[in-house]
């Protein structure tokens, strides 16, 4: 198998992944969250900065968009990207749970899958929360379930028998698939107002053999195991969930492309 290599992980993300699927989801996002001109917007867990190129523009020249992210990696490839019209982007970095930003300091936040992620949930909504104006809201989206994306599943699956792993040990991005879980969870953080929908896209992917080995190596980073696995091991890894998954792979691919549904719950509530 012929794989391109990137310098690290966020360029790959941003250069492979960003524009098939963060990029088409975060158009839906702001669909969702209907951003206005002037409004102060904070992109949390913002990665490379997808949200928040595309809600500069629509708050405009008169508004406000900071993006947090916990990764240095994230932020400097977002940095060295060419600057969107409208608000001037403030990139930080900082932490969902305690975020270093002042009371009511934005009419929106905004979350596109990193809730599921945070170490404590309940916590980052706390601070979403204490973040925003009274009158303002937040917008977030978070992967519905593992098994209502085939490819992802048979990836998660070859790859956790693998390396000796339980599925949710490679499947943190679909850990907050549950929207009873998820209104709860913003009840409890004090929104109002809270309406969760449902969406579905098909996303269209260049290099299926790429998409498998982004996707098995991002699954097994959080497995010790692989901590232990040289690069030809690691390889190895790649090539033999290669075959275990290539019948799954065969039933969504168009010659050089992927194309495969993914759904997510989309929610927004006010403060």
């Amino acid at each position: 198998m012929s794989r391109q290599q990137s310098p690290n992980p966020a360029e790959a993300y941003e250069h492979y992944l960003g524009p098939a699927i963060a990029d088409p989801w975060t158009r839906v996002l702001l669909q969702h969250a209907a951003p206005r001109p002037g409004e102060r917007a904070l992109d949390l867990a913002c990665g490379t900065g997808s949200v928040a190129r595309h809600v500069a523009p629509l708050v405009g020249a008169q508004g406000k968009v900071v993006a947090l992210d916990i990764s240095p990696e994230m932020l400097a490839v977002a940095r060295a990207l060419p600057a969107p019209t409208g608000a001037t982007i403030e990139w930080r970095e900082g932490n969902a749970i305690g975020l270093a930003l002042p009371d009511a300091a934005f009419d929106l936040v905004l979350c596109q899958q990193g809730l599921q992620f945070f170490a404590d949930r309940a916590a980052s909504l706390r601070e979403m929360r204490r973040v925003l104006t009274d009158a303002g809201r937040v917008g977030l989206s978070v992967w519905q379930a593992l098994q209502r994306h085939p490819v992802y599943e048979a990836l998660f699956e070859a790859t956790a028998r693998r390396l000796g792993a339980a599925i949710p040990d490679v499947a943190s991005s679909f850990s907050l698939s549950d929207a009873e879980e998820l209104r709860a969870l913003l009840g409890a953080a004090g929104f109002q107002r809270i309406e969760i929908t449902p969406q579905s896209l098909d996303i269209r992917l260049p290099a299926p053999e790429r998409f498998v080995e982004l996707t098995v190596l991002g699954a097994a980073t959080t497995i010790p195991a692989f901590a232990q696995l040289d690069a030809a091991a690691r390889s190895a890894l790649v090539e033999t969930v290669s075959l275990e998954v290539e019948a799954v792979m065969h039933r969504y691919r168009d010659g050089d492309k992927l194309t495969f549904p993914m759904s997510t719950h989309m929610a927004v509530a006010y403060a």
